[in-house]
C-alpha cells in the first residue's frame, strides 16, 4: 500500500513538472485574433464546399428558380438543361456568374444580378473543442463563434483545467507558424476579463487540458489497470480456492 502512494505521488510531480513545460502558449500570438468588438465578421466572402447547401432565385429561369442543392462530394451541383456546375472553392457570387453565363445561351435574362446564390446550409466550416469537456468534438462554424460560446457549449468538466485553456490557430503554410495562447478562463468569468475572448475562425481549436490531479490519475489508472488484468484471474481462483471451490 505505502508502495502504491509513493508511486502516486512521484507520478503527480511528474505530471505537474511536465505540464509546466507543455504548454506552448505565447502572449503576443493573441494578436493574430480578432475581438469581437472590432469585427462584426470573421471572413467577408464565404467560400463553398461540399456539403454546403446553395438555393438558386432566378425567375426567369423555372428550372433552377428555387432550387435548393447540397453540394455533392466532387465538389458540384447539377442542373438537367446546364449541365453540371464547378462550386466548391468559388463564392456565391462566382457560382451566379457562371450559371448566368451557362443560362444565357437558352433564356433571355435582363438586369445586373439576374441570378442569385444563397447558402442554406453552412456545413463545410467547422472549428474543434477537445480535452476535458462533455461535449467535445467539431463545431459549426457561424462566423460570429467567440471562445466563451464555444467553451460554454462544451461544457468543462470538473477534471479541466480552466486556468489553462489553450486557443490554437493551426497553419498550412510552412512559413507561419501556429497561433498559440492561453486564456484564465475563471479570471474572465469571476472577474469579467473579456480581453481575451477572441473570435474563432474556421480550423480554430479549443483544448481544455485535464488538472495536474486529473492527468496524474490518468497515468495512474492506465498504469494499475493492466496489472489488475493480469491478477484477476489469480485473485478469482485464489478466492474459490479459500472458499472451498464454491462462490
Amino acid at each position: 500500500m505505502r508502495y502504491v502512494k509513493v508511486m502516486a505521488v512521484v507520478l503527480v510531480f511528474v505530471v505537474c513538472g511536465c505540464m509546466t513545460g507543455c504548454f506552448s502558449a505565447k502572449r503576443k500570438a493573441i494578436e493574430a485574433f480578432v475581438k469581437p468588438f472590432q469585427r462584426d465578421v470573421t471572413c467577408a466572402d464565404y467560400v463553398l464546399y461540399p456539403p454546403d447547401e446553395v438555393e438558386i432565385h432566378c425567375a426567369r429561369v423555372p428550372e433552377i428558380n428555387l432550387q435548393r442543392q447540397q453540394i455533392r462530394p466532387d465538389g458540384r451541383i447539377s442542373f438537367e438543361s446546364l449541365g453540371e456546375i464547378e462550386v466548391a472553392g468559388k463564392t456565391t457570387a462566382q457560382v451566379a456568374d457562371i450559371l448566368r453565363e451557362k443560362a444565357a445561351k437558352l433564356y433571355s435574362l435582363t438586369g445586373d444580378k439576374p441570378i442569385d446564390v444563397r447558402v442554406v446550409a453552412y456545413a463545410s466550416k467547422v472549428y474543434y473543442v477537445v480535452g476535458e469537456v462533455s461535449l467535445p468534438g467539431t463545431k459549426p462554424y457561424t462566423g460570429r463563434d467567440t471562445l466563451l460560446t464555444a467553451v460554454a457549449a462544451a461544457n468543462v468538466e470538473i477534471t479541466g483545467w480552466e486556468e489553462h485553456i489553450q486557443v490554437i490557430r493551426p497553419s498550412a503554410d510552412k512559413e507561419v507558424k501556429p497561433q498559440v495562447f492561453e486564456v484564465n478562463l475563471l479570471r474572465m468569468i469571476v472577474h469579467g476579463d473579456t480581453s481575451k475572448n477572441v473570435l474563432l475562425q474556421e480550423g480554430d481549436i479549443v483544448y481544455i487540458p485535464p488538472t495536474p490531479l486529473a492527468a496524474a490519475g490518468n497515468l495512474i489508472a492506465e498504469f494499475v489497470r493492466p496489472i489488475g488484468l493480469a491478477l484477476s484471474p489469480v485473485l478469482t481462483a485464489t478466492r474459490i480456492s479459500s472458499s472451498g471451490g464454491g462462490y
